[in-house]
């Protein structure tokens, strides 16, 4: 027969073996939760350092360089953990096998812009989620290059090369425009628009670029649309007036304004 404080000895061992799960459960979830931060961090700081190098390409002397580490359309929005994203990629919505356009009507004059969601279904998808939420609208291109490389940036909503939705889409399509030279580098034609990252695979968001005159880059950038001939003659007008300050990179002195975006099945 079991003697009361014998009864009172196991109960207390069984309470001192639940507390102690109860640590190693708490201990096991922590590690993990500093994992995930650390790797957060490590995707922020190499964003940063890809800002960092666009930025030395125009340190005052007022020129470029098409060799330079950093003479890419980088994105610095940070690469959101699995536990941190705002909301998940948008479920895939779009027809896969049909063609949408992507209607921006800015401050400058419309860009029309066609997407083959064939090639690049879960690009064309974010994009027509994000436009029909309204996401782009009031929204400015923050970034213009004018040497090396000749893009203007958009799609992001603070307008300083920091913002994203909250997700990240994987790359498509990326043998699109042909295996790389010696350089390392493909040619993206004049019309060509495609996304920005982090300089990590994978690091897509709301963030792509204009290629309003030939330019030569890694393959690593999603090319998921042309623009029409009217849309690449308003990009080419805003390439034209420079950037502010005089620079080759930086904000376009002839500021535009994406005042509607909307995404439809052709």
């Amino acid at each position: 027969m079991v003697t009361s404080d014998q009864r009172r000895r196991q109960l207390a061992r069984e309470k001192y073996a639940r507390q102690q799960q109860r640590r190693e459960e708490n201990r096991r979830k922590a590690k993990r939760r500093n994992t995930v931060v650390a790797a957060a961090l490590a995707v922020v700081l190499a964003a940063g350092g890809a800002v960092y190098a666009s930025v030395a390409l125009t340190d005052g002397s007022g020129k470029g360089s098409d060799n330079a580490a950093g003479d890419t359309p980088s994105s610095s929005a940070p690469t959101p953990s699995e536990s941190e994203q705002a909301s998940p990629e948008p479920k895939l919505s779009v027809d896969p096998k049909a063609t949408y356009t992507m209607a921006l009507k800015t401050n400058e004059g419309d860009i029309t812009i066609t997407m083959d969601a064939a090639k690049t279904p879960r690009t064309v998808n974010s994009f027509k989620h994000l436009a029909d939420k309204k996401y782009f609208d009031g929204t400015k291109c923050h970034r213009l290059t004018t040497d090396g490389i000749f893009v203007l940036q958009c799609g992001d909503p603070k307008g300083d090369g920091t913002g994203g939705p909250g997700y990240n889409i994987p790359d498509e399509n990326l043998d699109a425009l042909g295996k790389a030279g010696a350089d390392g580098k493909v040619t993206f034609p004049a019309g060509t628009v495609a996304m920005a990252n982090t300089g990590q695979p994978g690091t897509g968001g709301s963030q792509y670029f204009l290629v309003y005159k030939d330019t030569k880059l890694p393959p690593t950038y999603t090319p998921f649309g042309k623009i029409d001939a009217a849309g690449l003659k308003v990009v080419q007008d805003v390439a034209e007036a420079g950037v502010e300050g005089g620079a080759t990179d930086g904000a376009p002195k002839k500021a535009v304004t994406i005042e509607k975006a909307t995404v439809a099945k052709k």
